[in-house]
């Protein structure tokens, strides 16, 4: 499995995913608004990851800092500032940029500081890939020999510092010699599971087929599904879902059909200031994402078009909740507390 986001020396570095799957590049960020760019264009994307790398970037704005004693502390403060400013959805984010400001408030000395932050980046991404490691372990006790997966977007090695949330239990069968098959939507509008989940999975040996978006749930009611996985950008207290565009629609056809539902994100993604789903904000992008891909546009510039990056799912349509401390069932709320209350180490 690829790396997604790593510390180089003094700066992070990423593997471009708006190249994928045709050209593997890896992209040296130097400057603070080089790390912004990268999660606002997507280059680097997914919850967890998109929180690592913000880590990094306030850890580099820190170093490149210690030189300026005397305007240290609101220069780390800016960078966490403009890089909670790239992306609204996605809690990982401001999760761990808060990790950074609390570090930087219990010493703000700037020879202490800087180091003292890098470790606390590298120790949010090395907590990512122990969490993806259980969350893998928990959901392949979920699905059986020879079963039928599906899952929307992308939520494997390139959205986290590990193995995934949703693709994690299917590494972890894999890696088992278990035998499954995986359905994937292509999930429009930037085609994260045609460009990066397919990738992935066929790296990684796991049989799988791409379809539409438009055509889950027809596959869905016709038997040919077991059980769905999917990741998450935020949970609310009363486990409400908001995930890429489209999930809400794969749960309403799960729902209807009886087939389980689960979401695997681990406890960084959990909200608990949020009370439900209609107070997640969501992000909508540019147009240009709908109207074409790649350069190639399919219509005219002037036609008016909505693009929501995200939808909500709400709690009574959700199977089971996947974190690191465990799965979560309804009553969700009671459950994602004692989760969040337990606060055990990830090993």
């Amino acid at each position: 499995m690829s790396r997604t986001i790593w510390w180089d020396l003094d700066h992070p570095d990423i593997l471009d995913q708006t190249l994928l799957p045709f050209e593997a590049r890896v992209l040296h960020l130097h400057s603070l608004e080089a790390v912004a760019e990268a999660i606002t264009s997507l280059r680097v994307r997914g919850a967890p990851a998109i929180g690592v790398t913000a880590a990094f970037g306030v850890a580099m704005a820190a170093i490149q800092a210690v030189s300026m004693p005397d305007s240290f502390s609101q220069t780390v403060l800016a960078a966490c500032d403009r890089l909670a400013a790239t992306r609204p959805t996605a809690v990982n984010l401001f999760w761990a940029i808060e990790r950074m400001r609390t570090v930087l408030d219990s010493d703000p000395y700037p020879s202490r500081a800087a180091p003292a932050l890098l470790r606390e980046a590298q120790a949010i991404a090395a907590e990512d890939a122990a969490a993806c490691r259980r969350m893998g372990e928990l959901g392949a006790a979920l699905f059986g020999e020879g079963d039928t997966l599906l899952t929307h977007c992308n939520a494997g090695a390139l959205a986290t510092a590990g193995i995934g949330t949703a693709l994690a239990p299917m590494y972890t069968a894999h890696q088992q010699g278990r035998r499954f098959h995986v359905y994937v939507d292509e999930t429009r509008p930037l085609l994260q599971g045609a460009r990066l989940t397919a990738w992935e999975l066929h790296n990684a040996g796991i049989p799988f087929t791409l379809i539409a978006d438009n055509m889950a749930a027809s596959i869905i009611r016709a038997g040919k599904v077991d059980a769905i996985f999917v990741g998450a950008d935020r949970i609310a207290a009363n486990g409400d879902v908001a995930n890429k565009i489209g999930t809400y629609g794969v749960a309403l056809a799960a729902h209807t059909h009886g087939v389980p539902f689960y979401v695997v994100a681990p406890t960084s993604t959990l909200d608990p200031r949020t009370a439900d789903g209609d107070a997640i904000p969501i992000e909508e992008r540019r147009p240009e994402e709908v109207r074409g891909v790649r350069g190639a546009a399919w219509v005219p510039d002037e036609y008016f078009i909505y693009n929501p990056a995200f939808d909500v799912t709400p709690a009574s349509h959700v199977t089971a909740i996947v974190t690191e401390r465990g799965l979560v069932r309804p009553p969700y709320p009671e459950g994602l507390r004692a989760v969040l209350a337990a606060g055990m180490a990830v090993r």
